[in-house]
Parts: structure tokens; C-alpha cells; sequence
């Protein structure tokens, strides 16, 4: 299937990676977010055309892994598009927003891992959707601000602590101070901290590592740890032993050890 989008870009991008010792080709799904004028501001298409595309890559068994990253040099995204928000009438900016966080949860509970590539300033609603996704990846130009507080609103308040932990979560929110990039990383806000024009060569490598993997693996071992979320940790022990005899079950030995196996099998070569 074909999707035309106005407000974002889509490609799936192959790249190698190693299994073991032998190297194998990843589909990797990119999605760039594609206002650079507006600073890659999220108004209702985009995030329906975001929303599309995540279902779409979800149901592509050939991608193992997602990318989102902003278009040009200044913004992953500014956040929630004000210009279009002070149009709507009570009724839609109501609608617009049971719809946004509808968006922002399938982005954090999807199948597929999904990657940010943030590649400039991330504020307000850009925030949001970088702290529901997996991990994060950035560069010098990357820097945070969790705004909602200064318009007397709450948001990330789920998930940026998973990140940062809840002390430096509540600094961050109860203040909507900005974070550059060394801070960041080193906060556990991005997992990996790159020169700018490395950033998405750099993230597509990580990516490839994860895509080489088994679909079902990946997906499993994502909703295992969603449900983990809150509950003591002897019951996510008991929980991932019940799982990998049960509904997370994976591969056999034998197909899991096929080319470990397959090399001990082998008969040594006479000089």
C-alpha cells in the first residue's frame, strides 16, 4: 500500500547487520516530520498521518524498527501548533486533544521499536512524543523544554520520569527549563549523544541492530516491560518466567542456534 503524505515523509531505508557472524539486511521505516517552516510543529494532520504511518510500519513484517526524526537543521518539533489551536472552537480543540493522546499512547505501546533522532530544540507537545517513544539519539542541537507548565497544563508527567527518574522529572516539569544536549544525555534523556552530521547514520546503525532481530522477540519483549511498569519486582520475574513458556514463547534451540550449531557440525578440514 501506498500512502501520500502532506505533512510528513516516509521511507524504509535497508541497511546490514551482523548476526552472529554473518551479515544480514534490515528494513528500517523513517519517518521525518516534514513543517520545517513551523519548526516541525504537530497540528492534527500531521499527527493523523504520524498515527497512519506507525500502523502501517507495524503491519510491514520486513521492518524490524522505526525512526522519527525532524526535517532541517533547527527542530525536531516545537510542540503543539498554536496558530491552528486558537481556530478551533472549544468542541474541536477538545476532540484534538482526545485524538492527540490517542496518537501519543499507540507510540509508545506500538509492536514496532521506534527511535528519535532528535535532531534540534524539542519543546512543549514535541516532548511528549519524544519521551513516549523507545529511546532517544542526539546531537549538539538537541535541547528539551517541557513547557506545559507555563501555560498552567500538565504533560509527560508518565513518562519522563521512566526516563530521568522522578527528582530530575519533577525539576523538569515544574519548572519548563531548557535542557542542551550534554545535560540531557547525561541525565538518561537521550540514550546516545552524536556530532549533528553523524546523527541519522548513527541511529539507522542502532536501528539495523535491533531490526536484525526477530519481530516477535522484539514485540514481546516490549510488552512485557509495559506491563512491568509499576508492579514489584518479584511479580515481573514470575511474570517473564510464565512468559517465555507461554505466550512469549521463542524459538527452539535448534532454530534459534541454527548457525552456532551448523558450525559445530561441521567437520574439520583435512590440511
Amino acid at each position: 500500500m501506498v500512502t501520500t503524505y502532506s505533512c510528513i515523509n516516509t521511507e524504509t531505508v535497508m541497511r546490514p547487520a551482523m548476526m552472529g557472524r554473518n551479515e544480514v539486511e534490515t528494513h528500517i521505516g523513517v519517518v521525518t516530520l516534514n513543517r520545517p517552516e513551523v519548526l516541525n510543529a504537530l497540528n492534527l494532520q500531521l499527527v493523523r498521518e504520524l498515527d497512519q504511518a506507525i500502523t502501517d510500519y507495524e503491519a510491514d513484517d520486513s521492518v524490524g524498527a522505526v525512526i522519527i526524526t525532524g526535517a532541517g537543521e533547527r527542530a525536531f518539533s516545537a510542540g503543539a501548533d498554536i496558530h491552528e489551536n486558537r481556530e478551533f472552537s472549544p468542541e474541536q480543540r477538545d476532540a484534538g486533544q482526545a485524538e492527540r493522546a490517542q496518537y501519543t499512547w499507540h507510540l509508545h505501546t506500538s509492536s514496532k521499536p521506534i527511535i528519535g533522532a532528535v535532531n534540534g530544540l524539542c519543546y512543549g507537545g514535541g516532548t511528549v512524543l519524544a519521551t513516549s517513544l523507545d529511546f532517544l539519539v542526539g546531537c549538539e542541537k538537541s535541547s528539551f523544554r517541557f513547557l506545559a507548565v507555563n501555560y498552567g497544563q500538565m504533560n509527560a508527567t508518565w513518562s519522563l520520569p521512566q526516563l530521568v527518574g522522578i527528582h530530575r522529572a519533577k525539576e523538569l516539569l515544574l519548572s519548563g527549563r531548557e535542557v542542551f544536549a550534554e545535560e540531557a544525555y547525561h541525565m538518561g534523556l537521550i540514550n546516545h549523544l552524536v556530532p549533528s552530521e553523524e546523527l541519522m547514520d548513527r541511529t539507522l546503525e542502532i536501528a539495523a541492530g535491533i531490526a536484525r532481530n526477530r519481530v516477535e522477540g522484539l514485540a514481546n519483549i516490549k510488552q512485557l516491560l509495559l506491563e512491568h511498569s509499576g508492579l514489584p519486582i518479584e511479580q515481573q520475574y514470575r511474570n517473564e518466567i510464565e512468559g517465555r513458556t507461554d505466550r512469549f514463547k521463542g524459538l527452539s534451540v535448534e532454530e534459534g542456534f541454527s548457525d552456532f550449531l551448523a558450525r559445530k557440525g561441521r567437520k574439520p578440514q583435512s590440511a
